[in-house]
């Protein structure tokens, strides 16, 4: 499989709600770095293994958002790095807001296994549209 096959099972396994699919597609020791100011991650500390991106992301994910969507309208492969640009959408149960966020990732595959995770989003918006000061 290539690299940019991996990462199209990635999106479409998280598009489905497939998270078991989604994880068996990433190393139990990755490293996913939230984009800077995210509100699940004040610290700006990255989540390290699937365990953490679990217990730190997805548990918050599911409940905050209605029809959370993670669509790439593009994928540049550079190799172990596959860049997608794309677009979040969605609607926030507690604010009743939705999100139309342009989002760019860079994700590191090794041996069909992502290795790492980077996101680049407009944080302000989804800060606002969560309501989150």
């Amino acid at each position: 499989m290539t690299n940019r096959e991996v990462i199209q099972k990635v999106y479409a396994a998280f598009e489905a709600g497939d998270i078991p699919a989604f994880l068996a597609l990433l190393d139990p020791e990755i490293a996913w770095y939230p984009a800077e100011n995210h509100p699940y991650a004040p610290d700006g500390k990255p989540w390290i293994g699937t365990e953490s991106l679990v217990r730190d992301f997805l548990q918050r994910l599911g409940p905050d958002w209605q029809g959370f969507t993670s669509k790439p309208d593009r994928l540049h492969d550079a190799g172990d790095v596959i860049i997608a640009e794309g677009r979040y959408g969605g609607v926030h149960n507690a604010t009743g807001d939705r999100i139309d966020a342009q989002f760019c990732h860079l994700w590191t595959v090794k041996n069909d296994s992502v290795t790492a995770f980077r996101q680049y989003t407009d944080t302000a918006q989804l800060r606002s549209v969560a309501g989150v000061a």
